[in-house]
């Protein structure tokens, strides 16, 4: 990160334990203004752990944590005034329309009227929404009400958003309008900090930290990251995805495999003379697939090869 780039999120050592397990582990990293941080991981990596606690609603055991200017372990209170934060479950109000959310969460963090009014028309153009104002949020689709949610935590014009997994069970449409929002607020200078499950969400963050199990893997731009995985990446297509990976579990030169949508991506140490063998293995066992070829390796890869013991650069 350059030198002259100030972070507005700033992480030494965070550290949070729960009886009878370490949910993060020494995380540091920083954020700047204007952009886009992931943090990745399964289910148990210690995502929501560490927004809660940078947010200001879960005391850290260890290490600092500066948001926006303000120790989140000192001053909670100074943090949550210059934040905008998104948990999995927004509190929307169900028998309010889509316009009196809005205005609700307006008049908490004190918003005008009328720069209300200009915030709300700008995101909910940017969500696909503006037709909907009147419309119960009861009545939206889950996809919809998480755009509405994310509206509503963005009308006072945070220095700082946190999100956590806003994605999650949202229809494709509903994600690509959700990163539109985001997108849209990086001129302002915000500085955006949001987790998920779904790996391919990596490639749209400026930089990534993948996590697993509370540690920190790597942190690094997406395409830096793909980068240091060592080996090659051979993609097998199949309709039969659970039988070939089960025909190639232990096959040599393999040092990861992983599930794919249509098949399953090997980490070989050599394609070229891996790729026969493996045609070969899968022939004999009467195993059914389309093709096998060397494709440029996924985050997905990485983090896969990482946490089964592979090495990475």
């Amino acid at each position: 990160m350059s030198a002259e780039i100030q972070p507005v999120i700033e992480l030494r050592g965070l550290t949070k334990s729960f009886p009878g397990v370490r949910a993060v582990d020494g995380l540091s990293f920083e954020v700047s203004a204007g952009e886009i941080f992931g943090l990745v991981g399964p289910d148990g990596a210690g995502k929501t752990t560490t927004l809660r606690m940078l947010a200001g609603v879960l005391a850290p055991d260890a290490g600092t944590a500066v948001v926006a200017g303000f120790d989140v372990a000192r001053d909670p209170e100074a943090v949550k005034r210059h934040i905008s934060y998104m948990p999995q479950r927004f509190g929307l109000y169900e028998d309010l329309t889509v316009d009196e959310n809005i205005r609700f969460y307006a008049d908490l963090f004190g918003v005008s009227a009328a720069e209300r009014e200009q915030q709300a028309a700008r995101l909910l153009a940017a969500a696909g929404m503006s037709e909907f104002r009147a419309r119960l949020a009861g009545k939206l689709s889950g996809g919809m009400k998480q755009k509405l949610g994310l509206v509503c935590a963005l009308v006072h014009t945070p220095r700082v958003i946190l999100l956590d997994e806003p994605t999650t069970g949202v229809d494709p449409v509903s994600r690509r309008d959700f990163w539109r929002i985001l997108y849209s607020l990086l001129a302002e200078g915000v500085a955006i900090l949001t987790s998920t499950a779904y790996l391919d969400e990596a490639e749209r963050c400026h930089r990534v930290a993948l996590l697993h199990q509370g540690h920190l893997l790597f942190c690094d731009k997406p395409e830096e990251l793909k980068n240091r995985l060592r080996g090659a990446v051979l993609a097998v297509r199949s309709a039969e995805p659970r039988a070939v990976r089960d025909q190639l579990q232990g096959a040599p030169g393999i040092s990861s495999l992983v599930m794919t949508g249509d098949g399953v991506h090997l980490v070989v140490d050599d394609a070229a003379r891996r790729a026969p063998e493996l045609r070969a293995r899968l022939t004999a066992s009467g195993t059914g697939f389309e093709n096998i070829e060397q494709v440029a390796p996924s985050i997905e890869d990485l983090f896969v090869h990482a946490v089964t013991g592979g090495q990475a650069a």
